[in-house]
Order: structure tokens, then sequence, then C-alpha cells
């Protein structure tokens, strides 16, 4: 199968790279560091800089991942551009090419986030939810996603992929709170009440490549395990596996005075589950957090 990947050279980019090079797969990844793909995500993965270097090669399927990380600083007016710009008009770039090609792949496989439902409280979160409509990560979610599925305009079947928070040893939100955890000064955000749809990287890796080869997939899919944790409870777990205390609380104003806009992801939460991947017989190697950290924990 030839494969098209944005987004390739990041955190689940790279590992999914490595998971279908070891099937045989041919991967082909657009990015603007197009020489440096082959060192990131391996030597027989092609890398190009613009859409037309592909020409009319045949294409199976496209993964369409890109976007710049959404927590990494405040959403200023020119941050918001970017992740507006990165991920909405990168896809819209992606569509206009796919309406000149006389081949067209069978699938589109799109990323989104678990914060297309917004801040959602109590409520218990499946795919049939609504969204939320108050924030910028909920509405940066919609418009990517409704982006996205215009590609069925092209006889293309288009997968959404709402992610949760990924836990990985490589990088992410959880590389972001070792060292504050490690020093000690790790614990809860806000009251800790709000909830935290999180996945392993591995179950975020067998997901994608389950939703790739079943020939019936198509629209959104919560990538979370099916017991998301309150943040209180994320911040002990944590703490646990690496033996140092979490009652190290950081107070809503402190946060929202330094992250401003961007404090609402972090104090706002979404008590989300996979309802459509377990009813298409996907089965999650991690369900529980604790098993999850531990799992991670000799490379943190």
């Amino acid at each position: 199968m030839h494969i098209l990947l944005t987004g390739g050279t990041g955190l689940i980019g790279r590992q999914l790279c490595r998971h279908w090079l070891e099937q045989g797969h041919r991967l082909t990844v657009w990015s603007r560091r197009a020489e440096k793909v082959a060192q990131i995500c391996g030597a027989q993965v092609r890398g190009i800089a613009r859409l037309e270097d592909l020409g009319e090669e045949p294409l199976d399927a496209i993964v369409n991942l890109a976007g710049a990380p959404i927590a990494d600083r405040p959403w200023t007016h020119r941050r918001k551009a970017l992740l507006w710009s990165s991920r909405i008009t990168l896809t819209e770039t992606l569509l206009a090419w796919l309406e000149t090609r006389a081949q067209k792949p069978a699938l589109l496989i799109s990323g989104s986030a678990i914060g297309w439902y917004g801040d959602a409280g109590e409520r218990e979160l499946t795919e049939e939810s609504p969204p939320g409509i108050d924030d910028f990560a909920s509405q940066l979610c919609i418009a990517w996603e409704e982006t996205a599925l215009r590609a069925e305009n092209l006889g293309i079947r288009v997968v959404l992929v709402r992610t949760g928070l990924v836990l990985s040893a490589e990088g992410g939100f959880l590389s972001r709170l070792l060292l504050p955890f490690k020093l000690g000064l790790g614990g809860p955000l806000g009251n800790g009440r709000q909830w935290m749809p999180w996945i392993h990287i591995d179950d975020q890796i067998a997901l994608i490549d389950f939703l790739l080869h079943r020939n019936q997939a198509s629209g959104p899919y919560n990538a979370c395990a099916p017991k998301p944790v309150r943040n209180r409870e994320f911040a002990k777990t944590l703490g646990s596996v690496l033996h140092r205390p979490a009652f190290m609380p950081m107070p809503t104003l402190a946060l929202k005075v330094m992250l401003g806009e961007l404090s609402l992801l972090l104090l706002g939460g979404q008590r989300a589950t996979p309802a459509r991947l377990l009813e298409a017989g996907f089965a999650f190697r991690f369900t529980d957090l604790r098993a999850a950290l531990d799992d991670l924990s000799s490379r943190l």
C-alpha cells in the first residue's frame, strides 16, 4: 500500500512510519523539512516538499496529521493564525491538489482532537455527542473536520481521528510534565476535577492502523482509552510512578494569568469514551492509566 502522510515527522507520524515500514508499506511524507524525513522517519521513507513532486504516482491512502502543537505557548493572535493555517489551510491545499489528480486514494484519515467537544464538564461523550462551540480549540477542530470531509465530494472515504492526550516517552504533553513532577512540584491543575481522556501511544498507532485496514470505517472515532480519569487522579498516578509527591496544585488564577485563553484547554475536560472503536471490535492494550504509565516509566 502506498500511503502519503502529513505530519509524518511528529510524535504520532514517526511511530506510524516505523510501524508501517515493518508491514512493508510504501511511505511518502509531505514536509517542510523534506530533506530530513529519511533521518527522522526511516531511510525507506520518501520526503517531498511539494505535493506536485508525487506526479501521478498511485496512492492508496492519505493520513493527514499535520498541525502545530496546540499547547506549547499562549494563544496570541499570531499563534492562533499558525494553529489554523497548519491544520485547515494545509488540508485545503491537500484537497485542491487531490482535485487535480486523475487517480485519487480511496481513503483519507484526518486528524482531529477530543477538544472538538469543548469543555463538557461531567457529560459522558461518545461520537454522537454535539461539539463545543465556545472556545478556540473546539472551533479549530470543527473547522478541521469540516474541511477534511469535503474529500467525500471527490469520492474519497473520510475517517476522523479525535485524539486524546497521548502518553509517550518520546515527547508530547507527558514530557512537559516530567520536570516539575521529578522536582516534587507536580500536582493537579485548578481544582483537579476536570476529566482527562488519555491514550497510550501504542494504542494510538494500533487504532489508526486498524482504521486504515477496515474498509467500512468512516466518520469520527474517539481515540482515547475507555477509562478517562480526573486530572487529580492523573497527577497522583504519575507522581506514584515517578516516586515523587504530587500535591502541589497549580491555582486556577495563576494558570489564567500565565497562559490566558490557553488555560481553558487545561482547566476544561472531556469525559470521552471510544464507543465506535469498541463497537468495531478494536481491542485496547492499555485501559488502566497506572499500567500505561508503568509501561513507559523506564523510558521517562
